[in-house]
């Protein structure tokens, strides 16, 4: 493994916030003072203003291949083309999950929730972030012809993929909807169970995003979310880069602080069903921080999770 002085003296790594070819869209930084080391993106913004840079961000990788997302400078998985590597450093294989289906996988995930979701035949299952409709396949394939699947996504490029996803596939209880987490147009106790993969990390409410999911919930019902935490704190320019928050990292909160918001939504029976490390590659960290600052991070014991959380209502 290249040390950090080894990586910093290649060449300039694509991983970073001004990494974006032409073909790629760059993403809008309002009121951001980059010089300001007080500043914290989740504060200097708005609610609105990050769920833009979201949508801004997803909208290009809807209309990418999982292929493009995965080696693109500016994908959401975090890849970094640097030395011709890709780093794909979140991402689960689906492959092997029953109702897979390639044309829906953007390779955007930091789990496999619906592998854990203990969903039954004609169950209804809401999927939150449904992108393409990955999961939203997967769970159909639980559900069968008696179930029914509900995606929410906001992103309308998004929506429009799954659909088309879903027409091909022939099913007619798999639908879209274009809305926002914390104010879906679903009626109360909806879900059997809720399925989310790497999306509630980049609700800025996240209070309100679980408040909502609670209440969609049929008592009795449970939901298995995959979601990046952390342990310790992130570098403050690495909280401050809108492309880490759209790569779901500066968007993330401490792991404790995270299954509270899930506990004070009403769930109970709250478990950790799957955890991982995620290991930064060095080209990333080199182009948020000094090579100092990143071995103080590397020795702070800080760290980036994906966890995938079961809970009840």
């Amino acid at each position: 493994m290249n040390t950090l002085e080894e990586t910093k003296s290649k060449e300039k790594s694509c991983c970073g916030p001004d990494c974006c070819s032409d073909e790629t869209v760059e993403i809008p930084v309002v009121g951001l003072e980059t010089n300001n080391i007080n500043t914290d993106l989740t504060k200097e913004k708005s609610e609105e203003e990050l769920k833009q840079i979201v949508k801004e961000q997803y909208s290009q990788i809807a209309l990418q291949s999982k292929e493009q997302n995965e080696s693109s400078c500016c994908g959401s998985t975090s890849a970094c083309c640097g030395d011709n590597t890709t780093y794909t450093i979140m991402a689960d294989e689906y492959k092997n999950l029953k109702g897979y289906n390639p044309d829906a996988d953007l390779g955007l995930g930091c789990g496999l929730p619906t592998e854990f979701a203990n969903i039954k035949a004609g169950d209804t299952v809401v999927d939150l972030g449904s992108g393409a409709g990955n999961d939203c396949f997967v769970a159909r394939a639980e559900t069968g012809d008696t179930g029914r699947v509900i995606g929410i996504d906001m992103t309308p490029a998004m929506v429009d993929k799954a659909k088309v996803n879903a027409a091909k596939l022939g099913f007619t209880n798999v639908e879209f909807h274009l809305a926002e987490i914390e104010n879906m147009p679903l009626g109360d106790y909806t879900a059997d169970v809720v399925v989310s993969n790497c999306v509630m990390n980049l609700i800025p409410n996240k209070v309100n995003a679980f408040r909502e999911v609670y209440r969609i919930t049929k008592p009795g019902g449970h939901f298995s979310i995959s979601d990046i935490v952390l342990t310790g704190e992130l570098p403050l320019k690495m909280k401050t880069a809108a492309t880490m928050y759209a790569g779901c990292v500066s968007g993330a909160v401490q792991k404790d602080e995270y299954l509270e918001i899930v506990k004070n939504a009403g769930f109970k029976n709250i478990t950790i069903q799957k955890e991982k490390l995620i290991t930064i590659p060095d080209q990333i960290l080199l182009d948020y921080m000094t090579i100092e600052e990143a071995k103080q991070f590397i020795r702070s014991g800080s760290g980036i999770y994906s966890i995938t959380v079961y809970a009840e209502k």
